[in-house]
């Protein structure tokens, strides 16, 4: 497995913190999941799967298994520092303090939200997809992580961009009802529709939050066939992941 199975990340962590990001590269998957799919829900061959699973964990010299959650689109987070478990924890994001803990999150077109405390304390990362991110997960998991958000770190992974995200109107009023601003990141289209930018959203979110170092956010999964999972263009097809622990 090479490093074609990583995204590079600009991101500069605190000490004794490391973050991934997968591609779609690397995998033992067939298509639609070619080839690194990590994600068991898909329709995919288990016994792929956890190859895959298992590559990344060899890549990464992970010092225990990543916490897979059950990824509903909601706003729960679990605290892996104590409900870590074998079985799929049901969340939107995670948070933890102690080594041993990887927080993950699956994505193909939801925005990954990976956040650090400065001093290298705390980890969390949550999944923002416009359900979840309107609900407030990211909100919930900066106060699960029980840190001002001046010091934290943020990092925003790959996502569906403005020009491929279309929504109705009731995406837009989820957002722009609690925040006037917010009408911002929606564009009219000529369907009658709106294109939606996510990552924009998730900005003003974070920057009312305090947290203004906030790395990443410019890739789109839909564009970027060669390296990413995109549901909305593909239908069926794989998972990639964000993780983030402490060494």
């Amino acid at each position: 497995m090479s490093d074609a199975a990583l995204l590079t990340l600009e991101w500069n962590l605190p000490a004794g913190v490391r973050a991934a990001f997968t591609t779609r590269s690397g995998g033992v998957s067939v298509t639609p999941w070619d080839s690194l799919n990590l994600g068991v829900h898909v329709g995919d061959t288990p016994g792929a799967v956890a190859v895959n699973r298992e590559r990344l964990r060899a890549l990464l010299a992970l010092p225990v298994e990543p916490s897979w959650l059950a990824q509903v689109h909601g706003i729960a987070v679990a605290d892996l520092d104590v409900q870590a478990s074998a079985v799929p924890i049901t969340a939107d994001a995670a948070i933890a303090s102690e080594r041993g803990r990887v927080c993950t999150i699956m994505v193909a077109d939801c925005l990954p939200v990976l956040f650090a405390s400065r001093d290298g304390a705390r980890i969390g990362a949550a999944h923002a997809g416009w359900r979840g991110l309107a609900a407030g997960v990211l909100e919930h998991t900066v106060g699960a992580l029980g840190v001002p958000g001046g010091e934290l770190v943020a990092w925003l992974g790959p996502a569906i961009s403005r020009l491929h995200f279309e929504v109705g109107d009731e995406v837009r009023a989820a957002f722009v009802g609690g925040d006037a601003g917010a009408a911002a990141c929606f564009e009219p289209n000529a369907r009658g529709r709106w294109q939606a930018d996510l990552v924009g959203l998730a900005r003003r979110r974070l920057a009312a939050l305090g947290i203004a170092d906030v790395s990443g956010g410019e890739w789109c999964t839909f564009t970027d066939r060669e390296r990413f999972f995109s549901h909305r263009r593909d239908g069926r097809g794989g998972r990639m992941a964000a993780l983030i622990w402490k060494t």
